[in-house]
């Protein structure tokens, strides 16, 4: 009788497809099953590791990055190898994964942004705030992005962390910034800035937004920021049940509304009950915002929903940037769901479709499998979860031809195939050639934003 999938004389073999938190923290998982032997393959479309804790988190955060040192001792694992510069669907297709590893899990994030449906989306000057974070962040996808800040007013539609985050961005002197691991060209840019105000839209009330109350606290330490908050847009707040956040949250708007003593050349204006219905143009590039006011009534499920008053206002503005949801996108051969734009799973199996046949042997974790909500620490009980089905499963795996259960198979075949991979010792030597940068100007690091540069360095190394 062979030899169990995950034994010692049969480790499992595992593919991760990508890098982020929720990649991490599912091979953490593995790592500590007891009496469980694999060795396991984490792929990245970028040179860079991390995610959106590189990619997303605002370079002012620098704390939350911390984190990393967690995810380089779980890549420095002798279990672990770490495959960088590999796209999923171009480099290595879904079929090459099925003949090397006895499971997959995905781990690709949500790296679309939901459109707001209205006339005008689409006009220059308006753009996803997705867009707007990678440039910032030194994201390769967003190094040529081009941003206009020669306006004085940015509407910024939405009120989750994400939208807090560009909000404070624009508004934020840029020589705090400069003291950050800001992209290069974001911070000449923000230099040479002419916003003055920046108008945050949330569609229902106070108590119903979805940033966190350390995130609201920030924007009245910004220096030269004047904070405005309609007290009357703070009235009549029923907050949920045992909801502090929303309790917290209402004061510090209060204590905004009634400060006095706020001066400052650059604003920040927080707005509730309102939604926009039409980014106005003039000569093909945002001009204005028609908004209309809601109101707050139940939804059916116990919460509240806006609703239109009819009653509207124009507010002139040169840029738009919407934080209005994100969504995952489809990998090619892999199920995706086009209503809920997740991969479908029932506790992180992958299914054909929503109440379909599970996929032997595929898994999902983080956004892709529950949709964009959380923070980076959601992301490890959410993994540990996925392992949980994955453990459960192995008895029941066909398992593949034991012949390519060797890591070196795979090292071979991408060789063969002349995917110019990355791995994790190379990795770092760009991560010390960011850090050795930085130091010299006193800051975190100075990121390197385009690819062939950050493979140029690696191989010079």
């Amino acid at each position: 009788m062979s030899e169990p999938i995950g034994s010692q004389a049969r480790p499992a073999r595992i593919a991760v497809i990508g890098a982020g938190p929720a990649g991490f923290y599912a091979i953490e998982a593995l790592l500590k099953q007891q009496n469980f032997y694999s060795t396991i393959d984490l792929f990245n479309r970028f040179p860079t590791p991390y995610g959106l804790v590189r990619d997303g988190v605002a370079p002012d955060h620098e704390s939350m990055k911390t984190v990393t040192r967690t995810y380089d001792k779980l890549a420095e694992h002798t279990s672990v190898h770490y495959f960088g510069n590999v796209t999923f669907g171009s480099d290595i297709q879904h079929d090459d994964l099925k003949q090397f590893y006895d499971q997959i899990v995905y781990a690709v994030g949500a790296q679309a942004d939901r459109k707001m449906g209205i006339a005008g989306e689409d006009l220059t000057g308006s753009y996803p705030a997705t867009a707007f974070v990678g440039w910032y962040n030194g994201h390769p996808d967003y190094r040529d992005f081009e941003v206009d800040l020669s306006c004085e007013r940015v509407i910024v539609v939405g009120n989750g962390n994400v939208a807090m985050d560009v909000a404070r961005l624009l508004v934020t002197a840029p020589d705090e910034l400069a003291k950050t691991d800001i992209a290069d060209h974001a911070l000449e840019a923000l230099r040479e800035s002419q916003v003055r105000e920046v108008v945050m839209l949330g569609r229902r009330g106070p108590a119903q937004a979805a940033f966190t109350t350390p995130e609201l606290r920030e924007f009245g330490k910004l220096a030269g920021v004047k904070v405005i908050v309609d007290p009357q847009e703070l009235e009549n707040q029923v907050i949920p049940l045992n909801d502090k956040m929303a309790e917290r949250n209402l004061s510090v708007l209060r204590d905004f509304a009634a400060r006095t003593d706020q001066i400052g050349e650059r604003h920040m204006h927080f707005r509730f009950l309102v939604s926009p219905v039409e980014v106005i143009g003039e000569n093909g590039k945002v001009a204005a915002v028609r908004i209309e006011r809601n109101e707050l009534v139940p939804d059916g499920s116990g919460g509240m929903k806006a609703k239109g008053t009819g009653v509207y206002e124009t507010l002139d503005a040169g840029m738009v940037l919407r934080s209005v949801g994100y969504c995952c996108v489809p990998l090619p051969d892999v199920p995706f769901d086009d209503k809920t734009l997740k991969i479908p799973n029932v506790a992180g199996r992958v299914t054909q479709g929503v109440g379909g046949e599970v996929v032997a042997g595929e898994y999902v974790v983080g956004w892709a499998k529950r949709g964009p909500s959380g923070v980076i620490g959601t992301n490890r009980q959410d993994s540990a979860a996925t392992v949980v089905s994955m453990m459960a499963d192995l008895p029941n795996l066909e398992g593949i031809a034991d012949e390519n259960r060797d890591p070196q198979k795979m090292i071979d075949f991408l060789k063969a195939s002349g995917v110019d991979y990355v791995n994790y010792e190379e990795w770092k030597r760009l991560d010390a050639h960011e850090s050795a940068r930085g130091a010299e100007q006193s800051r975190p690091r100075v990121k390197v934003t385009r690819i062939s540069e950050m493979i140029e360095i690696i191989r010079r190394a």
